[in-house]
């Protein structure tokens, strides 16, 4: 489905019904927004990835603007503000008041933004193997100096430098460097996924908006109950960075991931689920339902 908001248009899709029985109770499920990573790839892989968790809460499931099947638009456009802002938008044009709110990597990076400026549209937090700052970037160029192979440092110039040229190259990159983000990694299985690539979106990220990105000092502001997932293995974002965000935002907890790369979902995925479908409560606390806007 989409959504015409501000001067854009995003792509959802919805995953779960709305209202279900508990008993003889009809209860309605809490909202989950679930932001991909990138920018510059899709929500492919969140669908599969979270469908379990349908049953207990309604997905709504959203690729960023310019990025999967949203609308392209121009270069200066595809900001961490917009990505932002086109959230709480598609969060009114849906007609919800408090969210649930995952983010997955760069989805963190929007979600962490989000919930210090609209704190108060949160019912939860879910902030998965992500950073709150410029500074994974330098801390991943390290790790990739010590782990990588040359042709994987050699491929990862292009993203550090914002320079792909074509979708195919970001396909390569994936392919690549998959065994530095996921210590489960297939190639045969990475080859088959049908992922949308978009390296406008991407390129103005990475040599553009997160070289100075930084919301470390906002996170007090959240007041959501929070979850933070690390990855112990993680290369892009290490996991010094989740530890740093759960320690900043009050009350937040932190599960790390011994046997993990960024990927988590793929490496340990019964327990990534497990501890997902722990935290969001179901039936919902009277305390957590939506008032609608």
């Amino acid at each position: 489905m989409y959504a015409k908001v501000r001067d854009t248009e995003l792509y959802f899709d919805v995953e779960g019904s709305g209202l279900a029985r508990n008993g003889r109770e009809t209860h309605e499920k809490p909202v989950l927004f679930a932001l991909p990573g990138g920018p510059g790839g899709d929500q492919a892989g969140l669908k599969p990835m979270l469908s379990p968790l349908s049953d207990q809460v309604q997905i709504v499931s959203v690729d960023h603007r310019g990025s999967g099947r949203s609308a392209s638009g121009p270069a200066e456009t595809y900001t961490m503000e917009n990505h932002v802002d086109d959230v709480e938008a598609l969060r009114r044009h849906l007609g919800l008041g408090k969210i649930a709110l995952l983010g997955i990597s760069y989805g963190g990076m929007v979600a962490q933004t989000y919930a210090t400026r609209y704190p108060e549209n949160l019912s939860h937090l879910l902030l998965v193997v992500t950073a709150p700052d410029h500074r994974f970037l330098k801390r991943a160029q390290e790790t990739l100096a010590e782990r990588g192979t040359p042709e994987q440092q050699r491929t990862a110039e292009r993203l550090f430098a914002g320079e792909f040229e074509s979708p195919d190259q970001m396909r390569h990159y994936f392919e690549v460097m998959g065994p530095m983000y996921s210590r489960t990694f297939d190639l045969e299985e990475e080859r088959s996924r049908r992922f949308i690539f978009t390296p406008k979106s991407i390129n103005a990220a990475y040599r553009g908006y997160l070289r100075d990105w930084d919301v470390t000092g906002d996170l007090h502001r959240i007041t959501a109950p929070t979850l933070v997932i690390a990855a112990r293995h993680d290369w892009i974002c290490a996991p010094e960075f989740s530890v740093e965000i759960a320690q900043r935002i009050p009350g937040a907890e932190l599960r790390m991931f011994e046997n993990s790369g960024h990927n988590v979902n793929a490496d340990e995925y019964d327990a990534f689920i497990d501890v997902l479908r722990g935290f969001i409560p179901y039936p919902p606390r009277h305390d957590h339902l939506a008032e609608r806007v």
